[in-house]
């Protein structure tokens, strides 16, 4: 634990990408295959489920350090962060322990979870004991699950490439699933990943299906805007499709059995059983790349993404959930085929030979109750006007804009470094938005932990003059301000405040905002009767009174219009943009 501990502290205190994958490859070369399994897992952002409690670790901690609960309380706001929190209160060490992150981890750490009050009571001190306050504050990390620090999974592989002299896609390859949370790593797996020369032999049956399972990295997209469509050439020259508003996943079909993984890398293939019975289907040695989306029997398009997300949680769905949230998955782009990858053929290829397979499955234009399997259509695009014009009509189909390939591009790995060397691109809708009133807020975390920065946003129940008009709360926001204008809101939110019930202060209602959302949807879960997708601040409107703010009504118009309109309906006063 030390040794991964002062690998956090030295990743933590140096902004030089240089310096952190040298950092993580001469700790991936000295440590032990155990330790360093752990290690790749939780820095390329692996994360087990919550060991402990939050209010474990509070209550373990506030004695072991004999502090009251205000003290405690009060030192935590001034912080922000719990496991900084504990490792800054705690007294110094008395033990010395020199386990490594793997028996931390499999002896002490996830034995804990679902333990008994009392049992937490004892081991998480004794464990602290043991631990300088570096370590500490790793380790109450990994207990609840919010461990992190500036690295991203591409440095991870890139570190391990050079560590052990690997090519960094053959590593990108093995590392697929390695973060999913259904199986603690462990040497073998480390091995798998930094083997040399080729793919090696599988230690026995259970690892040759580990590694049939195995998808390949997901290709992404670049974000593209209106002004960049005319800099990509001939319109030509590229395939246009739907931007789905599903999930991405691969079905992977091999060893006559079929796996279905997110982009997230998670193994969901329970969670759809009707896509992967669809499999048998396909011939063994087929990898699709593709979208899941919800889509009824006979319906000319898919069905909202709230529907989607009524499966995502759900491991074995029901009967019942079966018929009322159907899924299907939408191919756009063809892997791998009688056990060949083919990723490294122009789109144009990979995609005539994905037809060919799909029409010999029996797949149809649309998905089916019988074959929910079907191609991802192709969009009729003569120049890029034509494009504009189909993708600003996306939202009335119930898809989130155009995908953009180029017809000779291989298929690659993650995203591109440089935008203008892109193949493919996405270019989603604007999004939608609307002027909401500031109410609620809330202290942020880490460096902004002293700071109001996490908001909750209202809007009017009814028009001006109408009877029992209040505003009604309807999304949360965090992220779109600069620091100096975190700042003054957080100024004029200490000036205002109304209320406070514990770290929520309500506020006198002074401050209007535009939020940018993409998606709009009828909620049973929230008071306003709405929920949003993705909402974030697109600006702070200091022109706008308070009362001029918009209304429940102008959002629900948008549903009404199937989402169509490019911002909610104008609120009295507001003239039309």
């Amino acid at each position: 634990m030390k040794r991964f501990a002062a690998l956090y502290a030295e990743l933590d205190a140096t902004t030089s990408t240089r310096r952190k994958v040298d950092a993580m490859a001469r700790y991936f070369v000295a440590a032990p295959a155990a330790d360093a399994a752990w290690a790749a897992y939780f820095l390329a952002g692996g994360k087990p489920r919550r060991i402990a409690p939050m209010a474990a670790l509070r209550a373990a901690a506030r004695r072991a350090a004999e502090l009251p609960e205000w003290l405690f309380e009060e030192s935590y706001q001034a912080v922000g962060d719990l496991a900084e929190t504990i490792a800054l209160l705690l007294p110094p060490p008395d033990l010395v322990d020199e386990a490594g992150l793997d028996a931390w981890m499999r002896e002490r750490l996830l034995p804990l979870r679902g333990a008994e009050p009392e049992r937490l009571a004892d081991a998480l001190p004794d464990a602290w004991r043991r631990l300088h306050p570096g370590a500490r504050f790793v380790m109450n990390k990994l207990l609840t699950g919010g461990f992190r620090v500036g690295v991203s999974r591409q440095l991870v592989i890139r570190a391990l490439a050079e560590a052990f002299r690997i090519d960094a896609r053959s590593v990108a390859h093995r590392f697929v699933g390695y973060t999913d949370g259904g199986r603690a790593p462990d040497a073998r797996a480390f091995a798998a990943l930094v083997v040399q020369g080729g793919e090696g032999a599988p230690a026995d049956a259970a690892a040759a299906l580990e590694r049939a399972a195995r998808p390949y990295p997901f290709f992404l997209a670049h974000p593209l805007s209106a002004a960049q469509a005319d800099t990509l050439g001939e319109a030509g020259r590229w395939l246009v499709e739907w931007k789905w508003d599903g999930i991405r996943a691969q079905l992977v079909r091999r060893a006559g059995q079929a796996w279905i993984w997110s982009r997230g890398e998670e193994l969901v293939t329970e969670r759809f059983p009707e896509v992967a019975a669809a499999a048998r289907a396909l011939p063994d040695g087929v990898v699709l790349d593709g979208e899941l989306v919800c889509w009824d029997a006979g319906a000319a398009a898919p069905m909202p993404f709230a529907q989607l997300q009524r499966r995502i949680g759900r491991l074995e769905p029901g009967a019942r959930l079966l018929r009322e949230a159907p899924v299907a998955l939408l191919a756009f782009d063809l892997l791998e085929h009688e056990g060949e990858d083919l990723r490294a053929l122009p789109q144009a290829g990979r995609r005539a030979r994905l037809a060919a397979l799909l029409e010999a499955a029996g797949a149809g234009p649309l998905p089916a109750p019988a074959m929910p399997i079907a191609l991802s259509p192709a969009l009729q695009a003569r120049d890029w006007a034509a494009a504009a014009a189909a993708r600003a009509g996306a939202r009335a189909f119930g898809v989130e804009g155009l995908m953009l390939k180029r017809l000779d591009a291989a298929y690659g790995v993650g995203r591109t470094k440089s935008a203008s060397s892109g193949d493919w691109w996405k270019w989603k809708l604007d999004p939608l938005t609307a002027d909401c009133v500031l109410v609620y807020a809330q202290r942020g975390h880490g460096r902004r932990a002293s700071l109001y920065t996490d908001y909750t946003f209202a809007v009017w129940s009814a028009p001006p003059g109408a009877p029992g008009r209040e505003l009604v709360p309807f999304a949360k926001a965090y992220s779109g301000l600069t620091d100096a204008e975190i700042r003054e809101v957080d100024a004029a939110i200490r000036k205002t405040t109304v209320e406070k019930f514990g770290p929520v202060r309500s506020v006198t209602p002074t401050m209007v905002f535009e939020l940018a959302f993409e998606g709009i949807q009828p909620s049973n879960r929230h008071r306003s009767g709405l929920a949003v997708r993705f909402p974030r601040i697109a600006r702070r409107r200091p022109d706008k009174p308070v009362e001029e703010a918009d209304t429940l009504q102008g959002l629900l118009a948008l549903l009404d219009r199937g989402g169509g309109s490019e911002r909610a309906a104008p609120g009295a006063g507001d003239e039309p943009e």
